[in-house]
């Protein structure tokens, strides 16, 4: 079987990310070992245009990109070491007013041996809630984790994260996972969001005790917000809080705590991140915030017109050369 450009460019990133190593990946995917470095050469020296079959290559390329922009991108990924290709491709349109896409960002920087094997694969969450909600605060998921502080004991983190934008509404460290504790989120998440009376999300949990008592039921009764449960042993329903805590406890964990004011410091500058700086995949990459505060198609908007202004430089720089004889 043939296999597109994209396909094979999709194998490349595949095989480079992988932990099983390179011939025990291929054997798995069925690639001759020969063959991959074929395209693996070809994809170094051309990009993905040289995993297209000899007839279609492009003999002109007016859509190089200028060194200067490379060395740009480098550059930020030295800046920020903690940012993928894709996060990266984004903050270059975002912040440097720079189109380059993602699979040239990661072209780029694989060149320089800045892309590594990930010291760990996170799975994402399957068979997400069903009843997708069409707006902020039409839905909420609820759930908490928990963290050892050393010589003080467990604490256990209860958040609120919006179903729509996946912004973190409000979170709190509690001693105990109870009903009231759940109350506490829920009343501090209402306020911060400054809802009106009438304006009430759903509130999606698991079926934890605190989240099945009376007590809770008949708060959120009076609050006007009506509890939704996942179906028993299936986290997947909660998948998008889920994420959050895997992603959170990759980075807070790292570190040990001794005092209920580190990890609380901890917490508040991830949710910083998380909110106002983390490129969101399933977001059109845009921010938790960028969501949440209404400013999405616009800044939509503006990278396409970035994209297309990219573009048209490069192309009208591209004539200019073909046109200027040499001297």
């Amino acid at each position: 079987m043939r296999l597109t450009a994209s396909e094979k460019e999709e194998i490349i990133r595949l095989v480079d990310g992988s932990d099983l190593g390179v011939n025990r990946t291929l054997r798995e995917l069925g690639i001759n070992k020969s063959t991959f470095y074929k395209w693996y050469q070809a994809y170094t020296e051309e990009g993905i245009n040289g995993l297209q079959p000899p007839g279609r290559r492009s003999k002109q390329q007016w859509n190089t990109i200028p060194q200067e922009q490379k060395n740009l991108a480098v550059e930020l990924a030295l800046e920020h070491p903690q940012l993928s290709s894709r996060e990266l491709a984004f903050k270059l349109t975002d912040e440097q007013q720079v189109f380059i896409s993602e699979s040239s960002v990661y072209r780029i920087l694989k060149a320089r041996g800045l892309i590594t094997s990930p010291a760990h694969i996170l799975l994402s969450a399957a068979d997400e809630f069903s009843d997708k909600p069409a707006f902020v605060h039409q839905l909420w998921q609820t759930d908490f984790t928990y963290f050892k502080i050393l010589g003080w004991g467990w604490y256990y983190l209860s958040t609120i994260l919006d179903d729509y934008s996946r912004f973190i509404v409000h979170w709190e460290l509690c001693s105990t996972m109870k009903a009231e504790d759940v109350k506490q989120t829920v009343a501090t998440a209402i306020k911060k969001a400054k809802l009106v009376s009438k304006q009430r999300p759903k509130l999606l949990s698991d079926n934890g005790a605190c989240y099945v008592s009376s007590e809770l039921k008949k708060y959120l009764k009076s609050e006007d917000i009506i509890p939704i449960h996942g179906r028993p042993m299936h986290p997947q329903t909660q998948g998008k809080i889920e994420r959050y805590h895997r992603s959170m406890k990759n980075v807070v964990k790292l570190d040990n705590y001794y005092c209920l004011e580190e990890l609380d410091d901890a917490l508040k500058q991830f949710v910083q991140y998380y909110n106002h700086q983390r490129y969101h995949e399933s977001l059109n990459n845009l921010t938790p915030a960028d969501v949440y505060y209404g400013r999405g198609d616009a800044i939509l908007k503006e990278r396409e017109r970035i994209k297309q202004m990219t573009l048209s430089r490069r192309k009208n720089r591209y004539f200019l050369q073909k046109l200027t004889p040499i001297t």
